[in-house]
């Protein structure tokens, strides 16, 4: 994968973020692991939750020194819910690690959430070059969004996987879903527990691999129907702020 922001070296973080960890979910990514783990930024955690990879996938992710949380239960809510449960640090980000998002680009995301001008912040793909977002998932994004729109009222463009956000405020939505409904469950109850949800241009480009899921019109099928269940859920009980102790 090729550099996003040539002026800062990969792994640089930003002068004045806190530290945090990162959630990669993972399913056969041997051949982009190396670049994308390069790129974390200095100082920062990557946690690479392996999710039944046959490449070996979690052994080159270990040697490469990534912390390596292995989840037996298919699917992407699971692998990235037993990385949030992993993380320890005040903000945890999530990045699919196929190559085609940035890490080195966190620190814009999790600054956003430190500073007080959102408590999720989502990377909206911009794709660069041919082939980084097929028409189909494109389509199938649009759609949930505009679904998205309606059950909560954020204006939003992109359910982008690249994400950020405290790690206590993530655990208080109580989050169930364990297959692809999970990232749009974590911006709908995030909506209906207050919580301010704002997104950020972020490079998209052509993964490393073919795509589990929006590599396919199944694949994509498949995420929808997920996502769409999510939307039909009623809303729950909003928890108290674990921040102020009180309901947002």
């Amino acid at each position: 994968m090729a550099s996003t922001d040539p002026a800062r070296p990969a792994g640089e973080a930003h002068a004045h973020t806190p530290r945090a960890d990162v959630v990669l979910p993972c399913l056969d990514e041997a051949a982009a692991l190396p670049e994308v783990l390069g790129r974390i930024p200095a100082g920062w955690r990557a946690i690479v939750v392996d999710n039944g990879s046959t490449d070996g996938s979690a052994g080159l992710a270990r040697s490469l020194g990534a912390t390596v949380v292995h989840e037996p239960r298919r699917g992407f809510g699971s692998a990235c819910h037993a990385g949030l449960l992993a993380a320890d640090a005040q903000y945890v980000c999530f990045c699919d690690c196929d190559g085609s998002l940035d890490p080195g680009l966190l620190p814009d995301l999790v600054s956003q959430v430190h500073h007080g001008k959102a408590d999720l912040v989502l990377g909206r793909r911009r794709p660069q070059g041919r082939g980084a977002w097929p028409p189909h998932a494109r389509a199938g994004n649009l759609a949930l969004a505009r679904m998205l729109r309606r059950r909560t009222g954020l204006r939003l463009h992109d359910l982008g996987p690249m994400r950020a956000a405290r790690r206590d405020d993530l655990l208080a939505l109580d989050l169930t879903d364990r297959r692809s409904g999970y990232p749009l469950q974590m911006v709908v109850r995030a909506a209906d527990a207050g919580l301010r949800v704002s997104e950020t241009a972020v490079p998209y480009l052509p993964r490393t691999g073919k795509s589990k899921v929006t590599g396919t019109w199944r694949g994509t099928w498949h995420a929808v129907r997920d996502m769409r269940a999510v939307l039909r859920q009623p809303p729950v009980p909003q928890q108290p702020s674990p921040r102020t102790g009180t309901t947002p």
